[in-house]
């Protein structure tokens, strides 16, 4: 029997959190990353769509500071430890370069919820909704949409925005989160929603 679940969407104020769209990830030359201009691509379309309509849009990097920062963590994935400060792996790629007024939230963990303030960031902007993408979908992704919907906000996945090194991990995560924790969606309908919001600010305006 499958389990019945309701397509929430996204509410009136969404968020974009593009996940670790860093150079450690978005090229194979780290061993943590791959090539992925396809995804690469469909978050520049995304980007826009919420430049556009004004709303909010949230970064991730992953950085380590101090050796005892998510220490079983990196002795599990000894490659997590050329995410220092000073290496280019942690910068955002500059193909999705943030502007002014975007934010850039730093973690250590899987989850852009773990150990950082952005509940508190976005519940300042009045977000009820988010829409997560980036890299990898089984890591890190799935982390924040999980959270997404455990700290209360419906969450969107664009499925052509996420990406992974291994593409049946990729699907089985976007069948799970489709089926528990989030709404899987295409960038074309991702895109429709938030302009739709954007129209209909618009159109309140003008009243």
């Amino acid at each position: 029997m499958n389990l019945q679940r309701e397509s929430l969407g996204l509410g009136q104020k969404p968020a974009l959190i593009l996940v670790d769209m860093i150079e450690g990830f978005t090229h194979s030359e780290c061993p943590l990353g791959s090539e992925c201009p396809e995804v690469v691509a469909a978050n520049v379309v995304l980007l826009q769509a919420f430049r556009d309509a004004s709303l909010p849009v949230f970064f991730t990097t992953v950085i380590y500071r101090r050796d005892d920062q998510a220490r079983v963590f990196r002795k599990r994935v000894p490659a997590l430890n050329l995410l220092i400060p000073e290496s280019r792996w942690v910068r955002v790629d500059e193909r999705v370069a943030m502007r002014e007024g975007e934010v850039l939230v730093e973690k250590q963990w899987a989850s852009a919820f773990r150990g950082t303030d952005i509940d508190t960031q976005l519940r300042a902007l009045s977000v009820d909704s988010l829409v997560v993408t980036g890299l990898t979908t089984s890591g890190c992704v799935r982390a924040t949409a999980v959270d997404g919907l455990q700290y209360d906000y419906q969450v969107v996945v664009p499925r052509e925005a996420v990406g992974d090194r291994n593409p049946e991990a990729h699907d089985a995560n976007l069948f799970d989160l489709h089926a528990k924790y989030a709404d899987v969606w295409s960038v074309d309908e991702t895109v429709e929603a938030v302009s739709g919001l954007r129209n209909r600010r618009s159109s309140i305006e003008w009243e």
